[in-house]
């Protein structure tokens, strides 16, 4: 387990900026009077480079090694943040969304590039007949890991507070931790004979059930990101008039909690149930239970009583209510499908089929986080 535990300490760190680099962008974007249009266009192109790079990662992973694309990855996030210390309050509206998305862009590369050896790994450390082994694996780093990525959102909107300067300063300083471990790993890990890999691989048609998840998933994350990324944050600065910290604070709480069910998902949810390993079946289940929490907060905002006389309060209290239930159910849809992509991905291209679902993965966020930006 030495690679996995390599791997996971490297991840987890790396996603502690990758969080805290979403909410000061978000943060950062609203005390600065970007509209949801202009800062949907930002993150559209940080989901857009994900897309492009998800293809790329998978090949080059495949090709050089899970060391590569780790190593290389933390360095992009390290330019990343480094590159925001050029922010000038000079720029005109143009210049200041060009440089902010240009700045995003480097960040959506790092983060799948780092993210495909995280996913990688817990099937490079198993074999075939360890399923549940797998299952539990992946549910502990996948929800680990969002668990991480909440608190990153906090030390995000907490350190933009103080100032934007000292937000860089420490995400840089976690990147440089992270960096030592991503040394140590065997610099062959997840590769593949150069001759057995062709640019086509990467689509896998010739993979049904991996190609039917993949485009599940792509809907799964727009029906979460039509509403999560722009519209909640914004609603919550504006239409509601929450301090941007308390937002931050509320952002980071739903990653935090979302990542802890992906985590418990084996124990208290599929275990009992025995459906630990799960399949197909229990993904069909609780993808149409994930519908009721949405339909309902949009009967709700529609026609209760609070939201049609502005009642501040109830409509904070009913909007928390709606958001954590909405948290547990899409956990455990996202932990069982973390586990299948693994499961149905070939272990001599693993890197290679990851790639792929994350592609459809970053475009769903891409459809999803643009498409809010115009509807609010």
């Amino acid at each position: 387990l030495r690679p996995f535990l390599i791997i996971t300490t490297t991840y987890l760190l790396f996603t502690i900026t990758d969080g805290a680099l979403r909410t000061t962008t978000l943060l950062f974007a609203y005390q600065n009077n970007f509209s949801p249009i202009q800062l949907s266009i930002i993150f559209g192109f940080y989901e857009l480079s994900g897309v492009v790079t998800n293809v790329g990662a998978g090949l080059v992973g495949s090709r050089l090694g899970i060391k590569f694309t780790l190593i290389f990855g933390l360095i992009m996030q390290i330019i990343c943040f480094s590159v925001l210390f050029l922010w000038n309050d000079s720029y005109s509206k143009l210049e200041a969304i060009a440089f902010v998305t240009f700045a995003q862009v480097l960040g959506g590369v790092s983060k799948d590039l780092v993210k495909l050896g995280g996913k990688t790994v817990g099937k490079l450390v198993t074999t075939d007949d360890q399923q549940s082994k797998l299952f539990k694996l992946v549910s502990f780093l996948t929800g680990f890991k969002n668990s991480l990525k909440g608190v990153g959102y906090f030390l995000g909107s907490f350190l933009l507070s103080q100032s934007l300067e000292l937000s860089l300063v420490v995400n840089i300083g976690i990147c440089c931790v992270a960096f030592p471990f991503a040394l140590l790993l065997d610099s062959n890990l997840g590769k593949v004979r150069t001759g057995d890999l062709k640019f086509t691989d990467v689509f896998h048609l010739s993979n049904p059930k991996l190609t039917r998840l993949s485009l599940a998933r792509m809907f799964l994350f727009m029906s979460r990101d039509f509403w999560f990324e722009i519209p909640l944050p914004f609603c919550g600065c504006g239409g509601l008039g929450l301090d941007k910290v308390l937002v931050g604070t509320f952002l980071g709480l739903y990653i935090i909690l979302y990542g802890q069910v992906q985590s418990w998902t084996p124990q208290i949810i599929t275990g009992p149930l025995n459906q630990t390993p799960p399949n197909k079946f229990t993904e069909v289940m609780y993808g149409f239970i994930n519908v009721v929490p949405t339909a309902v907060m949009g009967g709700v905002l529609f026609w209760a009583p609070w939201f049609l006389d502005y009642e501040v309060e109830d409509m904070t209290v009913t909007l928390i209510v709606g958001v954590v239930c909405f948290a547990v159910i899409f956990a455990i849809n996202s932990s069982v499908h973390s586990y299948l992509v693994v499961k149905y991905a070939e272990r001599d291209k693993v890197a290679v089929s990851v790639g792929f679902y994350y592609m459809s993965n970053a475009f769903g966020r891409l459809f999803g986080t643009v498409g809010s930006g115009v509807i609010y």
